[in-house]
This record gives structure tokens, C-alpha cells and sequence, in this order.
């Protein structure tokens, strides 16, 4: 019980002071309800921005800058994104997401977008604010895509859904998995406590058995033997029979890439799989598949998949 408390307590301190780390450069901005550009808007062929929505106020949007790209013939696949530690902010993963985002895909993140100049508040963890669902994001997405005054009108691709997150905001995401709307599930540095959590913590109320209502491919990326996810992580996959699963580890312990340039090497994969699943890049999936793919020969990469074609 002692570990699982230090699991979250780990997360909420990296959360803080990562974010801290990142946004230092940033504090003239404060006032700026502009969109934030990051990173010179990664390095994928849509140059990306971070932004709020009046209408969205409990997340963050990252998304490609010049939505003139998307339409009819192409269009942005929706990806839900829960915090570590379910913290209300995404600062310590704005690097990741928006890397993510600029590869033509629009993010969802917990958490306002004030939240990436301010210390993020606790989520449904330290029980401070009122749950929030990733689910609110994709009926706010879906409204959007149909509303013809809306400037995402017709751009998003609401049948590409991705659910994620990482650690605390892994579990929102495994808790929507279920939802027959989304197509696949990205969980990051998590897994399912093999019991109830430490008194005092409020996290999404799962269970083991909770995997027996997957019915997506999903996959999970962790941080070794060193992160302090890997058992839960490992027992999950274990767990796991009815869907197409992988999980890959990098030796990176429980902080994983997300502060590293453009996420680090967690964003590769990551990227990855989303393409391969939502917009079936058959390229893409040679990261993961065959007895020779990217990440089997790659010895920084641990890989071990079920049910995979």
C-alpha cells in the first residue's frame, strides 16, 4: 500500500516541478489568452498550437495551427488525454502532446489552458475539483464537427477516437475505454492497483476486471523495470485476451520522455500506433509488427505483443 501511495505521490511532485521547469521562460505570457506556440510547433508536417475554447474550459487543445488542411478528404482523429497524477494541467506533458498534435491529430487535454502558465491543481486524485470524464471532450467534439458556424465544422474525424493518459490520468483513460466510441487506448506509465487505492486518494474506481470490457486495441508504454507502473502494467497485459494488446518498455523509470525535445523517445511510438490504428498506416505499424519491426530490433525497446495481425 506504501508503494502504490508513493506511485501517485511521485507523480503529483514530477507534475509540479517539471511543470515549474518548463513554463519558467513563460511567465511574461501569463495574461496572453493567445494560442501558445511550442517548440516551433513540432516537427510533424502541421505545425501545432496550444489553445483554450470558451466552451471547453476544462481542457486544453492541441491541434494543428492552419486547419485549412482538413476536410473532406482528410480529417483531424480525436485523441482524449488524461494527466499524471489526474492533475488539472498538461504542462508536464505540452511537449509530448503538442509533438503528437503536429502529425495531424487534435488532442484533449485535462485541464484549462490557464493551466500551462499556473502550478497545476489536483484532479479527481486530491479530490478538489469535480471528476471530470475524457468523455466530455468528444461530445464537445463531436457538437463542434456538426455545428456549421464552428470552425472545426467537418474537420474532425469523430469515428477516430483514441483514449490516453499517463499514470493517474492512464486509469481516466482505461475508464472510458469502454465506450464504443473509442477505437483505441494509449496508457502510459499505468495500470490497474491490484487492490483498493491508499486511503484518501480519489481515482477512477477500476478494477482488474474492468479489462474484460475492452474492445480496442491498446496499447501500453512504460519506463522499465524502474517505473513504478511495471507491475501493475505487466499484470494488465497478462490479463489482457479478448484484444489486440502490446506493451513496450524503455528504461526510463516512471518520468518517462514527455519533458525531453518534443517528447522524447516515447513520442515515436506513440505516434505510431495512432496512425496505424486510426488512420490504418500499414507503414506505421512495421514499428510493431513482424518478427523484425522497429522496435524488436531497437535494444533501448522492449516489446511484447498478443493477438496482434
Amino acid at each position: 500500500m506504501k508503494r502504490i501511495a508513493l506511485f501517485f505521490a511521485v507523480v503529483v511532485f514530477m507534475s509540479m516541478s517539471t511543470h515549474h521547469d518548463l513554463m519558467a521562460e513563460e511567465q511574461d505570457t501569463t495574461r496572453n489568452p493567445a494560442p501558445m506556440v511550442i517548440e516551433d510547433g513540432g516537427t510533424g508536417p502541421y505545425k501545432a498550437i496550444a489553445l483554450g475554447e470558451e466552451t471547453l474550459t476544462k481542457f486544453t487543445i492541441y491541434r494543428p495551427a492552419n486547419l485549412d488542411a482538413f476536410g473532406l478528404g482528410q480529417k483531424l482523429p480525436v485523441l482524449l488525454w488524461g494527466n499524471g497524477g489526474c492533475a488539472d494541467s498538461s504542462a508536464m506533458h505540452k511537449l509530448f502532446l503538442n509533438e503528437i498534435a503536429s502529425h495531424g491529430f487534435i488532442v484533449f487535454a485535462v485541464g484549462p489552458f490557464s493551466s500551462l502558465h499556473e502550478p497545476p491543481r489536483m484532479g479527481p486524485m486530491g479530490g478538489e475539483r469535480k471528476e471530470i470524464s475524457l468523455l466530455e471532450a468528444l461530445d464537445w467534439a463531436v457538437a463542434e464537427n456538426s455545428r456549421k458556424t464552428s470552425l472545426y465544422f467537418g474537420k474532425l474525424d469523430t469515428d477516430k477516437v483514441a483514449a490516453m493518459g499517463m499514470s493517474c490520468g492512464g486509469l481516466q483513460a482505461l475508464e472510458v475505454s469502454p465506450d464504443p466510441r473509442i477505437d483505441t487506448s494509449v496508457i502510459c506509465n499505468s495500470g490497474i492497483l491490484n487492490g483498493p487505492p491508499p486511503e484518501g486518494l480519489k481515482m477512477p474506481a477500476l478494477t482488474k476486471d474492468s479489462l474484460n470490457k475492452l474492445h480496442a486495441p491498446i496499447i501500453y508504454i512504460i519506463g522499465g523495470e524502474k517505473d513504478i507502473a511495471y507491475p501493475n502494467a505487466m499484470d494488465d497485459f497478462a490479463r489482457i485476451e479478448k484484444v489486440p494488446v502490446i506493451i513496450i518498455n524503455r528504461d526510463v523509470g516512471h518520468g518517462g520522455t514527455y519533458a525531453e525535445p518534443h517528447g522524447g523517445a516515447f513520442s515515436d511510438p506513440a505516434i505510431a500506433w495512432l496512425k496505424w490504428q486510426l488512420n490504418g498506416d500499414t507503414t506505421a505499424s512495421s514499428m510493431f509488427n513482424g518478427e523484425k519491426c522497429g522496435l524488436c530490433t531497437d535494444p533501448e525497446w522492449k516489446i511484447e505483443t498478443k493477438n496482434i495481425k
